[in-house]
């Protein structure tokens, strides 16, 4: 395990054992202040002086949110961000020292959380105009979700400590809740952070055993190329893959871990939280729990809202889709409301959407080439949905397999560019197993027409016999 990997274990055990200590702060402003100070004091110890990019461009940010037309001032947050982030990951060609690794997951996390913030601005300025024209399908939700920040008040939702460094995303709104809301008081925070936890461990074993045994720097090796047959190299992309879910899934659960001994993101489940939005109906019982304290104690709490990753989903799910929606579940939620849901109504909008994925994740070739890749799967799997669809028995559990096998084939060709990163080594082993991955898709998708068409041929000859 490399130092910045310890590093950033020992922060995030830290951040879980201090959310006991906040639960018991019971001054919302104390701990507003203190929450944001030491996620302030965790920036710089990482940081040092590059913590002048995450100042720089909050500030600036807080800019546009308070000054500028709430009608266009998520497209100035969200242009100028991203392009400060672009700027962050290349500062060596201005003369700059390139920020240490983590401040870049310090920038990526607050990124999403101002770009987000300008969008709640911007849909909570657009719901008064539609409560104004006398729209009122939208009331009981909008005095819910309104957001009204002050520069201070975006300053410590920024920098406060609780998924600083590592996410996951959560918006404004529920950071308000954190603040206001009774319920850090009455959820099971310790049960929950248990929960997730105890898993850890055994990703941790499995990590330090895979990645001992199948480091990735083997595929960058001579050896490798020269040595190791075209079966072995294809073959190879399976454990690094599985090194990658390890590693992932640590980091994650354990980012959960942060939130729920800290209890944000606790709600009600009468209010059917979703990762990353928060509650999703029921605000006016919602609003009665939050004034009644007693009440507050006798209903029963998840932590939906800040739920990221599902390794259990993400292993054994059969279908590609189904496969991605279990991982960085906060971060998907963002793309889908703030650009996804935006985008026209057309089959560029999964690609566009991949496209800025790719670019929050970095500037290497890999991240484009693995993000990009998978709208390229989606219309496979389509096909051998409906192959599968209206089957039974051995036939059903063998296309469920065989949908499972694909997507576990398809995340790991494209996880292996997403590893190595640049596009000397990402080409150079994708050419070295002559571009498996995107042939079989082509192959796949063709004989799977074709399975469709013998299908229906079948099935129309047998209504003609009948």
């Amino acid at each position: 395990m490399e130092w910045d990997d310890i590093v950033y274990v020992l922060l995030l055990f830290f951040s879980i054992g201090i959310g006991y200590v906040f639960r018991e702060i019971h001054d919302k402003e104390s701990r507003k202040w203190l929450s944001s100070g030491l996620g302030f004091l965790l920036v710089f110890i990482v940081s040092g002086k590059h913590i002048l990019h995450p100042i720089f461009c909050t500030v600036i940010n807080a800019f546009i949110i308070l000054s500028t037309d709430k009608r266009k001032c998520h497209i100035l947050s969200f242009f100028f961000t991203f392009s400060y982030l672009f700027f962050f990951r290349t500062t060596e060609y201005f003369g700059i020292p390139y920020p240490p690794a983590h401040t870049n997951l310090i920038q990526m996390m607050m990124t999403l959380k101002l770009v987000g913030l300008a969008f709640e601005v911007h849909n909570t300025a657009t719901a008064s105009r539609k409560n104004g024209q006398g729209d009122s399908s939208i009331v009981a939700e909008f005095e819910a979700t309104e957001v009204h920040p002050s520069f201070l008040d975006i300053f410590n939702y920024t920098f406060c400590y609780i998924g600083i460094m590592t996410g996951p995303y959560y918006t404004y709104r529920t950071y308000h809740d954190w603040l206001t809301y009774p319920f850090l008081s009455s959820a099971p925070c310790k049960d929950a952070t248990i929960q997730k936890i105890k898993y850890v461990p055994m990703f941790a074993v499995l990590f330090l055993i895979a990645s001992t045994v199948f480091p990735l720097k083997y595929a960058e090796s001579d050896e490798f190329y020269n040595e190791r047959s075209l079966l072995y190299r294809i073959w190879y992309i399976n454990p690094t893959f599985f090194i990658f879910r390890m590693r992932l899934y640590i980091g994650m659960v354990l980012s959960e871990c942060v939130c729920t001994m800290a209890g944000l993101g606790a709600y009600p489940e009468f209010t059917e939280p979703s990762s990353g939005h928060g509650p999703t109906k029921e605000f006016v019982r919602l609003r009665e729990t939050t004034s009644n304290s007693l009440l507050a104690k006798k209903v029963t709490y998840n932590f939906e809202t800040i739920h990221n990753i599902d390794p259990y989903g993400s292993d054994f799910v059969p279908t590609f889709r189904g496969g991605m929606k279990c991982w960085n579940m906060c971060i998907q939620y963002w793309l889908a409301v703030n650009i996804y849901k935006r985008l026209p109504r057309n089959q560029f909008r999964a690609l566009i959407t991949m496209t800025i994925s790719a670019v929050w994740h970095g500037v290497y070739v890999g991240y484009y080439l693995c993000l990009m890749s998978a709208p390229m799967y989606l219309p496979v799997e389509d096909v051998y949905i409906k192959i599968r669809k209206d089957t039974t028995g051995l036939e059903e559990k063998f296309w469920d397999f065989f949908l499972w096998f694909f997507k576990m084939q398809a995340f790991s060709y494209m996880a292996i560019v997403f590893l190595l990163l640049r596009v000397d080594l990402t080409f150079k082993f994708w050419g070295s197993i002559y571009f498996a991955g995107h042939i079989a898709a082509v192959v796949l998708f063709v004989v799977g027409k074709l399975i469709l068409k013998a299908r229906r041929k079948k099935n129309k000859q047998a209504s003609k016999n009948e």
